[in-house]
């Protein structure tokens, strides 16, 4: 039996992007309706899954595969970036639910 988790949940919505965001990037607030790409120790808004003319569609809700430094259990953590690509676990990051964990990768419910 296969077990998906895609689509659960989605929510997305359109900010104005800086110049440091791209597709698949984990994304902050930087300013007023705007984000940009998320560096150590930043605390994630959502993915950004689509970049255009200057604007970012940013998952904000619902599952996604996300590559994590370090192990990261199953369960409620606290996560936070550790790059603008990838997830650790921190005591200062927001508690996501980690549905699945890969040897790089785990799934999470944002």
């Amino acid at each position: 039996m296969n077990i998906g988790f895609n689509g659960f949940n989605d929510n997305t919505v359109t900010f104005e992007a800086d110049a440091t965001v791209e597709k698949g990037c984990l994304v902050k607030l930087t300013e007023d309706n705007t984000v940009g790409a998320c560096t150590d120790g930043d605390k994630v808004v959502g993915v950004c899954v689509n970049v255009r003319e200057g604007y970012a569609a940013v998952k904000l809700a619902g599952y996604a595969e996300l590559p994590v430094e370090g192990a990261v259990d199953v369960g409620f953590n606290k996560l936070c970036a550790a790059s603008s690509t990838t997830l650790k676990e921190s005591e200062s990051g927001r508690e996501y639910l980690v549905v699945s964990c890969g040897t790089d990768t785990i799934g999470v419910i944002l």
